[in-house]
């Protein structure tokens, strides 16, 4: 990847709308070659999808709960349980598996707290947990699903 690459990356997360012939004129290349690169990007799986992002209190979902999931259990058999069940919950935004004292901390959103208990009757019912500790976010200082495209690391 170079820097050309970094900064069709940089753009794209800004407008992913963008189109080709201004990003190509952003990044200082014409529209084809810069075309053929974007697609590269895709194919190699550096670029995963295209999204909109919705402003979650504006469709109804005003409750964030950081969900802490603690287990005894570690096998592989327990972890396909547990990652099938989260997974086909919409609810549940991101899964995340922890090193420390935590095994998986996952991002729920939810309308409210009728809605969050619901979730987690169902949570608890579908593997066996040892502890879970819900953290309710009171409010999102900062959002964001741009990632820094990091400089290569110089050459010695």
């Amino acid at each position: 990847m170079d820097a050309i690459d970094r900064k069709i990356l940089t753009a794209l997360q800004e407008n992913a709308n963008i189109a080709v012939a201004d990003l190509a004129r952003e990044v200082g290349l014409s529209p084809t070659p810069c075309w053929k690169r974007v697609q590269k990007l895709e194919k190699s799986g550096v670029i995963t999808g295209r999204v909109a992002l919705v402003d979650p209190q504006k469709i109804g979902l005003g409750l964030t709960v950081f969900v802490s999931v603690e287990t005894d259990d570690h096998s592989q058999a327990w972890l396909a349980r547990f990652a099938q069940a989260v997974s086909s919950m919409p609810e549940v935004m991101d899964v995340y598996r922890m090193a420390g004292d935590v095994d998986y901390l996952l991002r729920v959103v939810v309308p409210d707290t009728a809605a969050y208990d619901g979730f987690y009757q169902r949570l608890i019912a579908a593997a066996p947990l040892k502890k879970v500790t819900s953290r309710f976010a009171m409010e999102r200082i900062k959002a964001t699903s741009a990632y820094r495209i990091p400089e290569p690391p110089p050459r010695s």
